[in-house]
C-alpha cells in the first residue's frame, strides 16, 4: 500500500514551505473562549448494572474545548457532586500562571461540594491536542476531555495536508463502582483487588461486552472513501498503556502531547496513560466497508501481578456520503462482520518501546540547551514502609501485615502535607514554616544494585533487603533557567511496570530511552541532540530508563508524577520548585484578585485523599 508513504512525503514538501514562510499577514486578534462545567453525578447503565458516576455537563468524555492558539480561556467549575474537586489542564504551560495548573493543596485550595472555582489561562506557544481532567483521587477516571488548540493563522498553515475532519478518539476505562475514590484509599492501605470492569473508546464499552446477550454500544467513526482524517488520540485510563489499531489501514503520526513530529507512518500506536497523539488516516478502502478500530492494554509479564484482559473496539464504517461521526452502531450482521485487527500479545513491551523510540521532532531543536545545569538520576519502583508510623515491623501475608507497599522516587513515597494553605501561596509569600515540610529530592538513589533483575519481581528473600523506604513530601529546587538532566530508571523491586512520567508546567525532551540499567559512559553517546521529541508526558520503559532535559523557566510549584493513578496513589510523585527570575516576567505573579483562599476551618480535603504522616526516616522491615 502506497498511499501512507505518498501522505508522508506530501506531509515533508507542506512542513517545509510552511516552515520556511515569512508571515506577512497581521496575526489574527486573540479570543476569549469561556464554558461552564457543573461537575455531578449522574446514574449510568452499563454491564447490567447502573453506577452512579462523577461527570461534567452529564456526559462522558465531558465537554471539548476548542481553541486557537494565543487565545485566553475562562472555565467556570460549578460543583454540585460530593467530592472535592479541581481541573488540571494537561500539557498547557501556564507560563507565569502556576495558580491556575489545578493541584489540589499545591497550587489551589480544592472546590468543595456546592461551591465555584474559575480557572483562566493563556494557550500561548502551543498547537495540538492537550486534555483536562480531574486531580482528586481516582476523579480523572470519569472527569475528563479533549482541548484542542488550533493554529492562529488557521488549518491551512497546519505542517501536513488539510484532513477533511478532526476527530477525539479517547480510550479510557468503566469502572462499575459508585465511589472510584474508594479505589485510592484501597491503595493506601496496599488493598490492590480493585480493577476496571471494561475499556472504553469515547466513553463506549464496545460489542466485546454484553448484557444478558446483548452487546453493549460501540463507538462508530463514519468516513468517506479518498478523504483524510485527523485523528486526535487521547489515553485518559487510569491503568494502563494501550496499542490502537484499525483493521487495514495504516496512520501517519503528525504530533505527540501538542508537538509536532515527523511524518511517522505506522499501522499501530501504542499510547501511555497522559499521552496524546495526533495521527492521519486515510480511508482508502471502497465504499461500504466496515472495519474494527481495537484498544487493547499491554501489562507487563508474569511473575508481575497480572490484571484482567478488557480490550475494547469502535467500528469504522464507510459511506457514499458524510454522516458525521458518532454512537450506536447496529450488531455486525453475518454477512457484513468488521474485519479485524491482528493485535499485539498483551505481553507485548517492546511494540510500544519501538514506537515511542520513532518518534522525532520536526524541526531541529533550536532550543535545546547544550551545556546543563544539573543532573538527576531517579529510580521509579515500589518500597513498603511500616503501618501506623511505625519504626519497625514485619511482613506476614494477608491482612495480618504490619507493612504498606508504596511507589517511590529515589526510595522516597511522596506524602501530601497537611497544610492550612496550598503551598505555592507559602512559596509566594514565604511562610519559611509551611516550607519546612519540604524534604529534597535527592540526586540519585540511596543505594545502586542491578534494578532491572527480574528475580527482584516476586516477595521474597532476594527483594526484601531493598524494601525498606521512606516518606516525605519530597521536592526539588531549581535556580530559574536551570539547564536540567533528568535519566529515569525504572526498577524490578515487586513490579516491573513501564512509568508514564508527566511534569506539569513543562515540555520535555526526550534525549534517549534503553532496555535495561542506564550507562553514562557508554548511553550518553545515543543522544539525539538533533531533533528529539518533545513531550509532557514521557513514557520510561519497563525494566529500562529514559534520559529527558528540561528548561526550569516557569516560575512556580509543579507536579512531577506518574500517570499511572495506582502509582499516584501510592506515592510516585516530587514537587519541581522553579524560583523566580530577576525581573518581573520571569517571576511569579500575586495570585488573581478573586482566587479562593482556604482558611482553618474549611475542612479542605478530607483525610482520605491523603497519606496520614507517617514520618520520613527509614523504616526497617523484617520476617520475609
Amino acid at each position: 500500500m502506497k498511499r501512507p508513504r505518498l501522505l508522508a512525503m506530501a506531509i515533508a514538501v507542506s512542513s517545509a514551505v510552511i516552515f520556511l514562510l515569512t508571515t506577512t499577514a497581521l496575526q489574527a486578534a486573540a479570543s476569549v473562549v469561556e464554558h461552564t462545567f457543573i461537575v455531578s453525578q449522574v446514574n449510568m447503565t452499563h454491564l447490567c448494572k447502573e453506577t452512579l458516576v462523577t461527570v461534567v455537563d452529564g456526559q462522558l468524555p465531558g465537554p471539548v474545548i476548542e481553541v486557537t492558539e494565543g487565545d485566553t480561556v475562562v472555565v467556570h467549575v460549578i460543583n454540585k457532586s460530593p467530592h472535592n474537586i479541581t481541573i488540571h489542564w494537561h500539557g498547557v504551560k501556564q507560563q507565569q500562571n502556576c495558580w491556575a495548573d489545578g493541584v489540589p493543596m499545591i497550587t489551589q485550595c480544592p472546590i468543595l461540594p456546592d461551591h465555584n472555582f474559575t480557572y483562566r489561562f493563556n494557550v500561548t506557544g502551543q498547537e495540538g491536542t492537550l486534555w483536562w481532567h480531574a486531580h482528586v483521587a481516582f476523579l480523572r477516571g470519569t472527569l475528563h476531555g479533549a482541548l484542542i488548540i488550533r493554529p492562529r493563522h488557521g488549518i491551512s498553515s497546519y505542517p501536513f495536508p488539510k484532513p477533511h475532519k478532526e476527530i477525539p478518539i479517547i480510550i479510557g476505562e468503566w469502572w462499575d463502582k459508585d465511589d472510584i475514590t474508594q479505589v485510592d484509599r484501597d491503595l493506601k492501605m496496599s488493598i490492590t483487588d480493585d480493577n476496571p470492569s471494561a475499556s472504553t473508546i469515547n466513553g463506549e464499552l464496545g460489542d466485546l461486552y454484553n448484557c444478558s446477550g446483548v452487546p453493549e454500544d460501540g463507538y462508530v467513526l463514519d468516513v468517506e472513501s479518498g478523504k483524510t482524517y485527523l485523528l486526535r488520540v487521547i489515553n485518559a485510563a487510569l491503568f494502563a498503556e494501550y496499542y490502537l489499531k484499525i483493521a487495514g489501514h495504516k496512520f501517519t503520526v503528525v504530533a505527540a502531547d501538542a508537538n509536532y513530529v515527523k511524518p511517522y507512518p505506522t499501522d499501530i500506536l501504542a499510547i501511555a496513560p497522559g499521552e496524546t497523539l495526533d495521527a492521519l488516516l486515510v480511508a482508502d478502502a471502497p465504499s461500504g466497508g466496515r472495519y474494527y478500530m481495537v484498544a487493547l492494554p499491554n501489562q507487563a509479564p508474569k511473575p508481575d501481578p497480572q490484571v484482567p484482559l478488557h480490550i475494547t473496539r469502535a467500528i469504522m464504517r464507510y459511506s457514499s456520503g458524510s454522516h458525521g461521526h458518532g454512537n450506536g452502531a447496529a450488531p455486525a450482521t453475518a454477512d457484513n462482520v468488521p474485519a479485524a485487527p491482528e493485535m499485539p500479545d498483551q505481553h507485548d513491551t517492546m511494540t510500544s518501546f519501538y514506537f515511542h523510540g520513532n518518534l522525532t521532532s520536526l524541526h531541529q531543536a533550536q532550543r535545546l540547551a547544550r551545556v546543563t545545569d544539573e543532573h538527576l538520576f531517579v529510580t521509579l519502583g515500589l518500597g513498603s514502609v511500616c503501618r501506623n508510623g511505625q519504626y519497625s515491623c514485619k511482613r506476614e501475608g494477608g491482612e495480618g501485615s504490619e507493612v504498606i507497599i508504596v511507589a517511590t522516587i529515589n526510595n522516597i513515597s511522596y506524602q501530601c502535607p497537611t497544610l492550612a494553605a496550598p503551598l505555592l501561596e507559602s512559596h509566594y509569600y514565604r511562610r519559611t514554616c509551611a516550607m519546612d515540610v519540604l524534604q529534597e529530592l535527592p540526586d540519585r538513589p540511596p543505594r545502586v544494585f542491578n534494578f532491572t533483575d527480574e528475580t527482584l519481581i516476586p516477595f521474597g528473600p532476594k527483594e526484601a533487603p531493598l524494601e525498606a523506604t521512606s516518606t516525605g513530601t519530597v521536592a526539588r529546587r531549581f535556580r530559574h533557567g536551570a539547564v536540567v538532566d533528568v535519566v529515569f530508571q525504572s526498577m524490578a523491586v515487586m513490579s516491573s511496570d513501564s512509568n508514564p512520567m508527566h511534569l506539569h508546567g513543562h515540555d520535555m525532551f526526550v534525549l534517549a530511552q534503553g532496555v535495561g540499567n542506564y550507562d553514562a559512559a557508554k548511553d550518553v553517546a545515543k543522544y539525539n541532540l538533533v531533533d528529539p521529541p518533545v513531550r509532557n508526558t514521557v513514557l520510561v520503559p519497563r525494566i529500562g530508563w529514559a534520559a529527558v532535559r528540561f528548561v526550569a523557566d516557569n516560575p512556580g510549584i509543579w507536579y512531577m508524577h506518574c500517570h499511572y493513578e495506582f502509582h499516584l496513589s501510592m506515592g510516585m510523585a516530587a514537587l519541581f520548585i522553579v524560583e523566580d527570575g530577576p525581573t518581573a516576567d520571569t517571576s511569579l505573579p500575586p495570585p488573581p484578585k478573586d482566587f479562593w483562599t482556604c482558611g482553618h476551618d474549611d475542612n479542605i480535603m478530607r483525610d482520605e485523599f491523603y497519606w496520614q504522616s507517617l514520618g520520613s526516616e527509614v523504616l526497617y522491615i523484617s520476617g520475609v
